[in-house]
């Protein structure tokens, strides 16, 4: 394996690690799928074992024998030492990095991966049991927690409307701990249904769906007929205003974990996690 060493911070060939935005890495294929980066070697590992396949790297030097060797052993182990000689390695030293990307805890390792295609909505909703919907959830750092929390607490799918983060930004996919690659998950399309169309067409699948939401006909999240439900969506808006009242009306239940101390209601990704762990347990 060959490196190609970096030293000036202006090199074209550092654009698709940092001065790419994430649209711009999302259209980069357009019409077929784009790519995405991702950062430090755990989360490099998890995309590696759930098949998305890697394009190039960029590695900090004093970080090729550690954070890099596993993800190297990966590589090889999946793709052959033909495959990792033939894409392009980068490397620099570390104040080039840092420079570059603005991060200093990242642990010198990235990786752009080729995107797959999402799952078609109807053939997702038919192979699930327990998801959640993540509607107009826009902070990247919430969805990356929302779906590490689903993933570890028994979950099966994360579905997110077109206005929500996607889910293989940076910020998400790090937050997440790589657990965006390993559950399944995908995204409305821009002409998809609205959101009473939305909740109406998980209704039709077998879905129970349950709103998470601030109403006076709200159910504990430990309800008997959440936790036993055969199919179940659990669905979740982004801060402040919440869900629009013809998801929360057309949703089967209103959820609501009680509060004490004058506080009304709990981070999004916080309350996901607190109704996740109840309704599994």
């Amino acid at each position: 394996m060959k490196f190609l060493n970096i030293r000036e911070l202006n090199d074209p060939e550092l654009d698709i690690f940092s001065r790419c935005s994430e649209v711009q890495l999302f259209r980069i294929n357009e019409p077929d799928p784009g790519v995405f980066v991702a950062e430090s070697a755990n989360v490099i590992i998890r995309a590696l074992e759930a098949g998305y396949k890697p394009l190039k790297l960029l590695v900090e030097e004093e970080r090729i024998e550690t954070e890099a060797a596993p993800v190297f052993e990966v590589i090889r182990r999946l793709y052959g030492d033909v495959f990792l000689d033939s894409i392009p390695v980068y490397s620099a030293k570390r104040e080039i990095v840092t420079a570059l990307t603005g991060y200093k805890l990242v642990r010198g390792l990235w990786a752009v991966f080729q995107r797959k295609p999402l799952p078609e909505l109807i053939t997702f909703l038919r192979e699930r049991s327990r998801i959640t919907l993540l509607y107009d959830v826009v902070n990247p750092t919430n969805v990356g927690a929302i779906i590490r929390s689903a993933a570890a607490l028994g979950f099966d799918g994360a579905l997110l409307t077109n206005a929500s983060v996607d889910p293989l930004t940076r910020r998400s996919a790090r937050v997440s701990m790589g657990t965006v690659f390993q559950l399944p998950w995908t995204k409305i399309q821009r002409k998809g249904p609205s959101g009473r169309e939305l909740i109406g067409l998980l209704n039709d699948e077998g879905f129970i769906t349950a709103a998470m939401a601030l109403t006076s006909d709200t159910v504990a999240v430990d309800d008997p007929v959440l936790k036993s439900a055969k199919k179940l969506a659990v669905v979740l808006g982004t801060e402040g205003s919440g869900l629009p009242e013809e998801v929360i009306s057309g949703c089967s239940f209103r959820v609501m974990i009680p509060m004490h101390h004058g506080v009304d209601s709990l981070n999004v990704a916080a309350a996901s996690a607190v109704c996740f762990f109840a309704i599994t347990r």
